[in-house]
């Protein structure tokens, strides 16, 4: 099966290099167009709605730093981004909206195995498996 628009889940963690790089491997093989996503969760859930302050601003500068993560990423590969998002909500449901929207008919994220009490738990990557309209690969990176 070869695949025609590649979305990467990217986190920013110290992992993305090589998750953007296998990505990249299998966007080259498969002649696809690569779009990066990151999704932010929303300043006022991680917070319980409780501040006092104006998390508009807060929202926007991580907006931009994210932007700004996913570009610097993208130029360490040897391959154009077709596109680059920065999404604001629970990342599984916002890849999922954004896959259908952009007709990606793969969605790339990293997984760090995890085991135990954290697999109980769940993880973005196997968030972003169910539900999905499209194909899921979870890369595991260690």
């Amino acid at each position: 099966m070869t695949y025609s628009h590649i979305l990467v889940g990217l986190d920013l963690s110290e992992d993305c290099p090589k998750v953007l790089a296998k990505a990249a491997s299998l966007a080259k093989s498969c002649n696809a167009k690569l779009s990066l996503v990151h999704v932010i969760e929303p300043l006022a859930l991680s917070y319980g709605g409780d501040l006092a302050l104006d998390i508009g601003n807060i929202q926007e500068q991580q907006t931009s730093n994210a932007l700004s993560a996913l570009k610097k990423l993208a130029s360490q590969i040897d391959l154009s981004i077709f596109q680059e998002h920065v999404l604001i909500g629970q990342a599984a449901d916002e890849m999922h909206f954004l896959a259908q929207e952009t007709n990606c008919d793969l969605i790339l994220v990293g997984s760090h195995g995890r085991k135990g009490f954290a697999l109980l738990l769940g993880s973005t990557s196997n968030s972003v498996l169910h539900g999905a309209q499209c194909d899921v690969l979870a890369v595991l990176v260690k």
